[in-house]
């Protein structure tokens, strides 16, 4: 058990594709270490990024103002795996979590700090109350975060939750959740705890391309819903149950139709009708069953939701 950095914070930065904004990110950090007055490690996670990120915070981290951790993943596994990793390197009794594109203020710390320093919340959410977006992009995150909201976690914030801080105890119940395939945000918010929501704009991003990406945002939305809801069960029941009474209808249907003599070839469409409603909510059945004992299969290998290559850290003469 590594020791805390006393009444410390830690701020996990997981890191893929920003090599632009590196320089900025380090000097926005460092601007947070004097008004925070209490020591401040950061954890940087190379999530297998193909840029210069690595090099470039290797180069600079010794000499920054504060403790830093630099951890290279093996491979891209992800920004939420990145984040774990990050999780259980970080030593603050507050973590934070931040992304490295700088869209995020990091000056939020500040409120993070504020409401989990008296030990009366568990953890932080930073809420989107506004954005600087194109239009599109921002359609797209209202449409994303509905669903999700609808399927997965009602009480979800309606702009979606990006960044949070939460207690080193709290890091330690979230860690015990181990399985694969599934949403560290769900989690978060299955495990309960005692919460606080801080609003915050979000702001324009200044380089390169977002690596969200709509096929990670719809992996992610089905690691949701399939990790945390049955609903996709329910819906295959409701969805039965609609083709049995519709089943029966079509049965009244051509039985009158073959007594009135209005079918020509006896049995040819109550056949074909049936085997095609029946044959496409099977494959329906099937497919959602299949999803869940996917996931199931994929647990039973308890394989680390990361790799470390490698892991370094950086000390400096402050507090």
């Amino acid at each position: 058990m590594q020791p805390l950095l006393s009444t410390g914070l830690s701020i996990v930065i997981p890191v893929y594709r920003n090599e632009a904004s590196i320089a900025t990110l380090l000097e926005r950090i460092s601007s947070l270490v004097d008004p925070l007055e209490m020591p401040l490690e950061v954890v940087f996670v190379i999530d297998g990024s193909p840029d210069r990120s690595y090099e470039l915070l290797r180069e600079r981290l010794p000499s920054q103002a504060f403790r830093s951790e630099l951890i290279v993943l093996t491979r891209n596994f992800g920004a939420f795996a990145a984040i774990r990793v990050g999780l259980a390197a970080a030593r603050g009794q507050i973590i934070a979590v931040m992304a490295a594109d700088l869209q995020e203020p990091p000056e939020l710390v500040f409120e993070f700090v504020q409401a989990l320093a008296d030990g009366e919340r568990d953890v932080a959410f930073g809420v989107r109350e506004s954005r600087v977006d194109p239009a599109m992009s921002k359609l797209a995150s209202n449409l994303f975060w509905s669903v999700y909201r609808s399927l997965v976690i009602p009480d979800i914030p309606r702009g979606g939750v990006d960044i949070f801080a939460l207690t080193a105890s709290f890091r330690d119940k979230l860690l015990t959740l181990g399985e694969t395939n599934t949403s560290l945000l769900a989690q978060l918010f299955w495990l309960g705890g005692r919460r606080e929501f801080i609003g915050y704009s979000r702001r324009e991003r200044k380089h390169g391309k977002s690596a969200w990406t709509l096929r990670k945002k719809l992996n992610y939305l089905a690691d949701s819903v399939f990790a945390f809801t049955d609903l996709p069960v329910r819906l295959l029941i409701g969805s039965g149950l609609a083709a049995m009474l519709l089943a029966v209808l079509l049965a009244m249907f051509i039985l009158f139709a073959r007594l009135s003599g209005f079918v020509s070839v006896p049995g040819y469409s109550g056949t074909m009708l049936t085997i095609l409603s029946f044959g496409a909510l099977n494959s329906l059945g099937l497919g959602v069953v299949g999803t869940y004992a996917w996931r199931a299969f994929e647990n039973t290998k308890a394989r680390p939701l990361a790799v470390i290559q490698s892991q370094e850290n950086f000390r400096t003469d402050a507090p």
